[in-house]
């Protein structure tokens, strides 16, 4: 971590007379091994580091990266980013971030033991993870992939106007798709399994949920058309969280391309509803102690009561706004600052996903959706996505039904949401996900 800062440090003590420099120096190793038909059909280790250099004069950014550390491709990147700055057009918010005194939080996020465990190991996990997801159940036909992974990343953030920061963190994970086969008919599921240290991951649980998801599937039909209770599960329920993160940054709300732009202080949820992004809770897989500017990350409550509080800034969003920055910056090294939310939850509810799917008389549990990225419009809310899962009558789960979609605005889904699970799950996305029941959505199937 010292070489890091002490990259950037070099760099940034290069800084002429009326001018802020900042340097992002990042390191990453990666592991991917991929078991199939019980041999290794890959495995893949890289290791990627890099630093970005911007330079901010009289309203004008010069930005440039390079992917070496080398001293002559430092000095050569820092008079790049001087020339890009001659061309930039002047922007009266533009500047470097000033250190806002929060103190980044102590969190455990980095396993030191993880950059020790063998390529045996590794190897011999996505093995087990193969076996085990095949052995589950005797209509598992065949393992489509089982595979472990794992990181290993630094970052150190200098600037000459008082950021000096820097963060380790560690992940892995075991993922499988297995293929269920019964009458002709085949289906697919997935399961997995993430943690910080090798400890953390649990093969059996991978493999049980990868089968389960596939052979519920089996004799799936499409469901009656109408307008149904819908449950989504921490799965889905993550992804679509995903998409309302997006339009809770001020980019976005600054560029029109936000469904809730002019809308903070009001009611945009079901009052049930607090969303909360907070970067500082060592459980999220993408928890971090400090942005992609070197400020300290925090709890930031966007969703409050239904209302909406606020949104995410980075340095550059807040001066637009007349505020300040909520710890907000994502970037990589070969990129200038972005902003958006980094550990998105729901506060969980009371019930149990079974206690919620028994008080449904007539309704659907979605377990999987298709194209629903592509599916939705960041600025109106419509959405519109292919859906499988199983159909909920007098509160208990049924038939599985597959090949439908479900329809509605992302606001009129917020506020039909009537019942919050109490199975929160970190995923390995920006967002976590949690039993959602959404009082009517309408289904498209038969």
């Amino acid at each position: 971590m010292s070489e890091l800062l002490e990259i950037c440090e070099q760099i940034v003590s290069k800084a002429a007379d009326n001018e802020q420099i900042e340097a992002v120096a990042v390191y990453s190793r990666e592991t991917e091994v991929r078991a199939y038909e019980g041999e290794i059909e890959s495995l893949t280790a890289a290791e990627s580091h890099g630093v970005g250099i911007r330079v901010v004069k009289d309203g004008r950014q010069g930005f440039a990266h390079a992917g070496t550390f080398t001293s002559e491709d430092l000095v050569e990147t820092l008079s790049e980013a001087r020339d890009n700055l001659k061309f930039a057009t002047p922007d009266e918010f533009c500047g470097i971030t000033n250190s806002d005194g929060i103190k980044p939080a102590a969190l455990d996020v980095y396993n030191d033991e993880l950059g020790k465990v063998s390529t045996e190991e590794k190897v011999a996990m996505a093995l087990e993870l193969e076996r085990c997801t095949r052995e589950k159940d005797s209509r598992i036909i065949g393992v489509e992939s089982a595979d472990y992974s794992d990181s290993i990343s630094e970052s150190a953030v200098v600037t000459n106007t008082g950021i000096y920061a820097s963060s380790k963190e560690t992940g892995c994970s075991l993922t499988t798709y297995s293929l269920a086969e019964e009458n002709g008919e085949t289906q697919t599921g997935f399961g997995y399994s993430i943690g910080r240290r090798l400890d953390d991951l649990n093969i059996e649980k991978a493999a049980v949920d990868a089968v389960d998801r596939a052979t519920r599937m089996l004799g799936a039909t499409k469901p009656p058309s109408g307008r149904f209770t819908v449950v989504l599960d921490p799965w889905v329920s993550a992804q679509f969280l995903g998409i309302v993160g997006g339009t809770l940054n001020a980019e976005s709300v600054q560029k029109g391309r936000s469904l809730f732009a002019g809308r903070q202080g009001e009611e945009v949820a079901h009052p049930s509803i607090n969303l909360v992004d907070d970067p500082t809770n060592p459980e999220s897989f993408t928890a971090t102690s400090t942005d992609g500017e070197g400020l300290a990350t925090r709890r930031n409550v966007l969703i409050e009561n239904g209302r909406l509080n606020q949104f995410v800034h980075n340095s550059y969003t807040a001066r637009k706004d007349g505020t300040s920055s909520t710890g907000s910056a994502i970037r990589g090294y070969a990129t200038t600052p972005g902003v958006g939310v980094q550990a998105l939850a729901i506060t969980p509810g009371e019930l149990s996903p079974e206690d919620l799917i028994s008080q449904v008389s007539d309704g659907v549990l979605v377990q999987g959706v298709s194209g629903l990225h592509s599916g939705v419009n960041p600025v109106s809310g419509d959405f519109s996505t292919g859906a499988e899962g199983l159909r909920i009558r007098d509160g208990q789960l049924a038939e599985p039904v597959r090949e439908f979609t479900i329809a509605s605005t992302i606001q009129k889904m917020l506020s039909d949401v009537n019942g919050i699970g109490n199975d929160l799950q970190w995923l390995p996305m920006r967002a976590a996900g949690v039993t959602l029941v959404i009082g009517e959505l309408t289904v498209s199937g038969a």
